[in-house]
């Protein structure tokens, strides 16, 4: 059987919210089969569960936030892409995530740092099937026209395909490739999609903290671009990484549906609001869809079956 997972042991980390620049203590605990990922505001009077789920997403400027299904406009736990996209790319089905102020920590500006704290605490199979969601038709999601088309599509792939392409028009993004396709399956994960951080542009940064955001931003957690160049003293870790942190957030955005995917999914220009709309407009279909197990592992897709390795 290709069995669900979850951690072994639990592992904590404390950090700063990127926008809030609130410092806020991050625990990890295992959670029991078919529980799914869900976050737990323990900083309040009476500790609230925020489950993951793609109707749980409430806001999507500059991040992704989750709210209790049925309670939308209560507490939030703010930027969860980069660790959920970690999440996706181990495997990992079911967990508790203790967090003591509304935003998730931005460590690196990656998903690397919560790479590494999973798999400090261990993996473990759980005896329950591990229940993947299976494309079984195209659904895209189009916005805009000309040059401010913006499109994103899950269609089926015997494994977890993705492709994503960016059109910043900037000298520094210039340079870079800005066009990526990664297959899950190869179990490169971490080598090369994991350390992708995320990036700014300096002339965004006064309008962002106007409004509140960005706070704890700095060049430790993020890739700061000016008019014509990166900023950091180390320079870029990919020659792609803009793009590649793009296909980080989407493997984030997808994992909001609830189950790994069987699919190919292809972004251009997309971002978390356009991902949420697809993988909403994916569940809005009972037709698109359906969910399946596998008694036998070695029937799975290739890769989709191997536990990630020690870090």
């Amino acid at each position: 059987m290709l069995a669900q997972r979850t951690l072994k042991s639990l592992t904590r980390a404390v950090g700063l919210g990127v926008h809030g620049g609130q410092r806020v203590e991050l625990t990890l605990r295992p959670a029991p089969a078919d529980t799914g990922i869900v976050f737990r505001r323990v900083d309040l009077p009476t500790p609230v569960q925020i489950k993951v789920d793609a109707f749980a997403v409430t806001d999507t400027r500059l991040a992704t936030t989750l709210t209790a299904k049925d309670d939308p406009g209560g507490p939030a736990v703010k930027t969860v892409e980069h660790f959920l996209s970690a999440c996706s790319g181990l495997g990992i089905d079911n967990l508790f995530v203790d967090i003591t102020a509304e935003e998730m920590p931005i460590l690196d500006g990656s998903a690397a740092s919560f790479v590494f704290l999973l798999q400090n605490a261990g993996i473990e199979l759980q005896d329950a099937p591990k229940r993947f969601l299976r494309v079984k038709k195209a659904v895209e999601i189009r916005e805009g026209e000309g040059a401010s088309l913006k499109w994103a599509r899950l269609e089926p792939f015997e494994g977890y395909k993705l492709t994503f392409e960016i059109e910043f028009h900037h000298p520094a993004v210039n340079q870079t490739g800005q066009r990526v396709v990664f297959d899950m399956g190869s179990g490169h994960y971490k080598r090369e999609i994991a350390r992708a951080r995320t990036f700014g542009f300096t002339k965004d940064v006064e309008m962002m903290r106007s409004r509140g955001l960005g706070l704890g931003g700095s060049m430790d957690n993020a890739i700061v671009v000016d008019d014509y160049k990166v900023l950091n003293d180390g320079g870029l870790r990919y020659d792609d990484e803009f793009v590649k942190h793009k296909i980080l957030d989407a493997i984030g955005d997808m994992y909001v549906i609830g189950h790994p995917l069987i699919a190919a999914y292809t972004g251009y220009k997309s971002g978390h609001a356009l991902n949420n709309k697809l993988v909403r407009a994916v569940l809005a279909d009972p037709g698109a869809y359906d969910i399946v197990t596998f008694d036998d592992a070695s029937r799975a897709p290739a890769g989709l079956a191997d536990l990630a390795p020690a870090w």
